[in-house]
């Protein structure tokens, strides 16, 4: 049994070699610099000529702080484009979030005035199409090296590389409450120099899980495809397409795969049968004249993957997950709450995989919008999820006005074949800001009694991640 698992293992996330690994790294390159000097001498950043704020949206709405100063002046971080909307009902990879994140205006540790500069053309631009036709967008490309101080094989290195395009269009009561709006993104996954991309790395190690969660080497896949009608004065919605229930269940507001933790037990409550991108039907609420409880949940094909985009493929199956939560206010859900959420999925015939059931339990709480404290926990009955027993603590510090992040975190794991040992893994990354569009987080990881790997009592993987935006 463990030899099988081990080999299931190994073939997590894998997918075809790319043969040109470094084409959309060298075009990004060549837009990210190439812009700077056709835009060199538009604007003048000492002179305050860059568009101003939104003027004071509370804490949720703009993470940062408050927009009263233009993209001038990053000690207010303000956004260059005006992507300050954050969605009430989504995860900091939420493409919503993802784009307003990326829009902020950082506090870096090295400045370079003349890019800053020359790209203040490119958010001006990305300003007024959003103001005229209500489109967002925003490229990046993300890049995570891995490597173990021991492994079952000789591959103990792993590199792969995601080009992104995220976007969205609020056409439907633009500018208003209740509006609707289509959201999507296309990505290009592959491996760089290397055999394996980190994604495939625990196979390596004889570790259940993902050391490198979303860095694969699947190729050009067909991301998020839906949407979302917001209704009750944007108190409720609904969205329907292609799309992640991760992004909109259990969620807490320190897990972000591009941006914080790597691995996926840190990151995610891996007592729950991690659905893929799939087809489905979301929707939620808030509740009370407080807007202090909310209620939310999704219905989604439960043989949707990354690669195949096809409409429940394999018939009736699905996964299914609801969830009621409480914050002290809608702005503060995404840095304080808590929340019960309760998932079920089918039994899939094709693929061999009985159902399983679950509840999970998840909190956070920051202080002084500077430390976030985190925790979640899981019950399961059923082979499906990597553990059937979980529990997952840490924290985070936001620093130089939430440029950078720290954090660390510890889980314990109970695999759903008893014969098998429990597992403990912990990670500290550390993510700096090293200009306005690029990021740099070194991280490692300590992985205690890998419950595939014989020879080995504990493991060491280091990473570093490097993550350019537009």
């Amino acid at each position: 049994m463990k030899e099988e698992l081990c080999e299931s293992i190994r073939g997590l996330a894998s997918g075809s070699p790319y043969n040109s690994s470094m084409r959309s790294f060298l075009l990004f390159v060549v837009l990210f610099l190439g812009m700077p000097l056709s835009w060199a001498q538009q604007g003048d950043l000492e002179d305050g000529s860059g568009p101003a704020g939104n003027g004071g949206a509370e804490i949720a709405e703009n993470p940062g702080g408050p927009e009263d100063d233009s993209y001038a002046n990053p000690e207010t971080l303000g956004h260059r484009a005006g992507y300050d909307r954050r969605a009430d009902f989504g995860s900091a990879a939420n493409t919503v979030n993802q784009l307003e994140e990326d829009d902020r205006v950082k506090e870096p540790i090295i400045r370079f005035p003349r890019i800053d500069e020359g790209l203040k053309g490119w958010y001006d631009m990305k300003r007024r199409l959003n103001e005229q036709s209500g489109v967002k967008f925003g490229f990046d490309y993300n890049s995570l090296y891995q490597s173990a101080n021991k492994a079952l094989t000789d591959a103990d290195n792993a590199w792969s590389s995601v080009f992104r395009i995220l976007g969205t269009w609020e056409f439907v009561n633009r500018g208003q409450q209740n509006a609707g709006t289509l959201v999507f993104g296309l990505e290009s996954r592959h491996n760089i120099g290397h055999r394996i991309a980190p994604a495939q790395l625990a196979g390596q190690i004889g570790y259940i899980g993902v050391t490198g969660t979303l860095f694969s080497d699947v190729n050009s896949i067909l991301g998020n495809l839906y949407y979302k009608q917001n209704f009750r004065d944007g108190k409720a919605g609904f969205l329907v397409g292609r799309f992640d229930p991760n992004d909109f269940q259990d969620v807490l507001g320190y897990a972000n795969p591009w941006s914080t933790f790597s691995n996926v037990a840190i990151l995610l409550n891996t007592s729950i049968a991690l659905p893929d991108w799939s087809w489905g039907i979301g929707g939620g609420s808030w509740l009370g004249e407080k807007d202090n409880w909310y209620v939310q949940g999704t219905i989604n094909d439960a043989n949707g993957t990354t690669t195949d985009e096809s409409f429940f493929s394999g018939g009736a199956e699905f996964y299914t997950h609801a969830e009621i939560g409480w914050t002290p206010s809608r702005a503060e859900r995404y840095f304080s709450n808590i929340h019960l959420t309760a998932w079920h999925v089918d039994d899939r015939e094709d693929a061999g995989i009985p159902s399983s059931h679950g509840i999970a339990i998840g909190a956070n709480k920051t202080w002084n919008e500077t430390w976030m404290l985190f925790g979640r926990a899981g019950w399961s009955d059923g082979a499906a999820p990597i553990y059937n027993r979980t529990a997952t603590v840490g924290v985070g510090r936001l620093i130089r006005k939430w440029s950078d992040v720290f954090g660390v975190g510890v889980n314990w794991g109970r695999p759903p074949d008893r014969s098998l040992s429990d597992q403990w893994t912990a990670e500290i990354f550390y993510r700096l800001q090293l200009s306005q569009n690029l990021q740099l987080s070194p991280s490692l990881q300590y992985l205690k009694d890998p419950a595939l790997n014989p020879e080995h009592s504990s493991v060491w993987v280091a990473g570093l991640r490097m993550r350019l935006s537009l």
